[in-house]
């Protein structure tokens, strides 16, 4: 994690670039990939007669183009909210997922449901917020407080602990709602990204923006935190400011991520690692790529949840999660043989 590349802002805008191409380049295969299939023509043809009422209009622009808009920037959140973590843990199994916090926000979620929060004005998502924000307090809690946790893997064992127990509180709402919210709860439970919406896209993007902004703002301190507590105090950071701003910007992408899609595991893992390996350890850098291939990929997953076993379609958390966890015991090994 400490290992760096030269970092100039053309550098970062080449990369970006690249990786925004990429994206756009996946975007468009999504869409026009489904039960009904569309070429690349017809795609063009169908943009030339936007907005159009005809059938494969409404297929492309009102069904899998909010999906695949949702879907990258939940995908970007995630990835974000993982940077973060394992910057500030200086371990690259931190994720939003293993810490216990996607569980946290769920559960904040869930109970909001349950309660009939969603009759107010963001309701649900403030209690996926409010459960973020509670999980990290405990998992720090459990781990022993802020002394000594960024030294080792006690944060990892203390979210596995949270994490359980968030866990068995969402079965037992699950046991106390109807039998008809029951199968909905537990799909959006795996990750569902089905009920994608303008209005839930443009607020989990604003609050994608917002938080970005913040964190990049703070690029050069996660630089300094990853090299240790005590090198970052040396060179002026204000460890617990700095910590408070990138907790909370990463537990609202985490929340709100959650609150509208559901767990979606694995995701803020394996992206940092991966852009980690390929551009270096510079957050200038790898917050933007990872934000941008964070949306790619969840974008290939969704595709490959809601096609594979069309015209059905899988919870896109499992596509994660079956790529995620290979991936998770991969870097298990690999920090083990070190």
């Amino acid at each position: 994690m400490k290992s760096y590349h030269r970092v100039t802002l053309s550098r970062v805008l080449g990369v970006s670039a690249l990786l925004f191409l990429l994206l756009v380049a996946a975007s468009l295969a999504a869409l026009g990939t489904g039960a009904v299939h569309t070429g690349f023509m017809e795609i063009l043809q169908a943009l030339r007669d936007f907005p159009g009422g005809g059938a494969q209009n409404q297929i492309l622009f009102s069904v899998r183009l909010p999906r695949i808009f949702f879907a990258g920037t939940v995908g970007a959140s995630l990835s974000v909210a993982g940077v973060v973590f394992q910057a500030l843990l200086r371990n690259p199994l931190a994720d939003p997922y293993v810490l216990g916090i996607s569980g946290g926000s769920a559960l904040g979620a869930i109970a909001g449901i349950i309660l009939g929060a969603g009759a107010f004005f963001a309701g649900v998502p403030f209690l996926a917020f409010s459960g973020a924000l509670v999980t990290v307090v405990l998992v720090f809690v459990v781990a022993g407080g802020p002394r000594g946790v960024f030294m080792d893997n006690s944060l990892l064992l203390a979210g596995v602990v949270v994490n359980s127990f968030f866990s068995a509180a969402i079965l037992f709402c699950l046991s106390v709602v109807d039998s008809m919210e029951l199968r909905s709860i537990s799909f959006w439970l795996m990750g569902d990204l089905s009920g994608a919406a303008w209005p839930d896209i443009g607020v989990v993007f604003l609050c994608l923006l917002v938080a970005f902004v913040v964190l990049y703002s703070q690029a050069r301190k996660l630089n300094l935190l990853v090299q240790g507590q005590e090198t970052a105090s040396q060179l002026g950071v204000n460890i617990k400011s700095a910590k408070y701003i990138m907790l909370t910007a990463a537990s609202l992408l985490t929340a709100m991520a959650v609150s509208l899609a559901g767990i979606i595991g694995f995701v803020g893992m394996m992206v940092p690692h991966m852009m980690r390996l390929m551009w270096g350890a510079d957050h200038r850098l790898l917050l933007p790529a990872a934000a941008l291939f964070g949306a790619l990929l969840l974008i290939a997953a969704d595709t490959l949840a809601r096609t594979i076993l069309a015209p059905a379609e899988l919870p896109v958390g499992v596509i994660t999660a079956l790529c995620g966890a290979p991936y998770f015991i991969f870097l298990m090994r690999r920090r083990g043989g070190r």
